[in-house]
């Protein structure tokens, strides 16, 4: 089974470590609301666990082991856009990458469907989001925390600077995280490819991630761990993601909602009453470092905004 961003996480729990880690269709391009009515069904949410919604309430669909919400935002759309529960099919699932979209994903509880076989020429409507897994990004964030332990531990004089995370990812012009990145653009543009195939009459949206770590420059107060430079390391290798799948479907004549720009202030390190991710050690019924259901929420609204269905 491939490891989500939320199994990833675990490891650093175990360890006792209370942390913060850390439109879109083929009938034009552009971040804003569409001059046509919104689309009524069907609608298709292929995605991750930022799509699924893990431990937030109520837990629904199968297989169990993808962890599925009914308040995510999928279902939140569908609501809002009153789609038929018929015309409806969350298809999202912890822990997918971009090759599960096209092929059947084991999970710890069940084998969810390839996601794409949902599809059909009779949709009308399908959010992706997906590729954080296809960078490794759990990993990513486990090295930093444990790095960043260190560092509090060493006081900074362990050898490393002030980026030791970075310094484990990044050695002269090589970048590790951003050559997973550039290698899962040719995946998206695969992927965007069969969407059109299945589906040449919906209008499709690729969903942003939200901002995990606050983008003023500064770090987690609240509950510092990472090292001062590896929180600027992690927060622009998710910056760096996002750029990657806006730019992917503006290439493929694709719709980007933005949701990243609206969840500025509200990431893990925010206040508990207004951030829309949840730190390592969960306050809210979430998974760790993943959206709640204000964040949910957020996401559904921008979604809703490229749409034209909210101003």
């Amino acid at each position: 089974m491939r490891t989500s961003l939320r199994a990833g996480l675990a490891g650093a729990l175990a360890c006792g470590v209370l942390v913060t880690a850390m439109n879109v269709g083929r009938d034009g391009g552009g971040g804003g609301g569409d001059a046509s009515a919104p689309p009524t069904g069907p609608y298709i949410a292929p995605g991750d666990s930022y799509t699924a919604g893990p431990n937030i309430p109520e837990q629904s669909g199968t297989p169990a082991g993808c962890e599925r919400s009914g308040r995510n935002y999928p279902a939140l759309v569908a609501a809002e856009l009153k789609i038929k529960a018929s015309d409806f099919r969350d298809v999202s699932c912890a822990g997918a990458t971009i090759a599960d979209l096209s092929a059947p994903q084991s999970t710890d509880d069940g084998t969810n469907p390839a996601q794409f076989d949902a599809l059909s020429g009779a949709t009308r409507l399908v959010t992706v989001g997906i590729g954080g897994n296809d960078i490794g990004f759990a990993s990513v964030i486990r090295r930093c925390v444990t790095s960043g332990v260190m560092y509090q531990v060493t006081g900074g004089q362990d050898g490393d600077g002030d980026a030791p995370c970075k310094e484990r990812y990044v050695s002269g012009d090589v970048d590790e995280v951003r050559r997973k990145t550039e290698a899962a653009d040719g995946r998206l543009a695969r992927a965007l490819d069969e969407v059109e195939r299945r589906a040449p009459k919906a209008r499709v949206y690729v969903v942003g991630y939200p901002a995990i770590l606050p983008s003023d420059g500064g770090g987690c107060d609240r509950e510092p761990a990472l090292a001062p430079g590896d929180t600027a390391f992690v927060r622009d290798k998710e910056r760096e993601l996002n750029t990657m799948r806006r730019q992917r479907a503006e290439a493929t004549g694709t719709r980007y909602v933005d949701t990243y720009g609206p969840s500025e202030g509200h990431d893990a390190c925010s206040a508990e009453d207004t951030r829309w991710i949840e730190p390592l050690l969960p306050r809210s019924p979430a998974a760790s470092v993943h959206p709640n259901e204000r964040g949910e929420r957020g996401m559904a609204d921008a979604v809703l905004h490229a749409l034209g269905a909210h101003p």
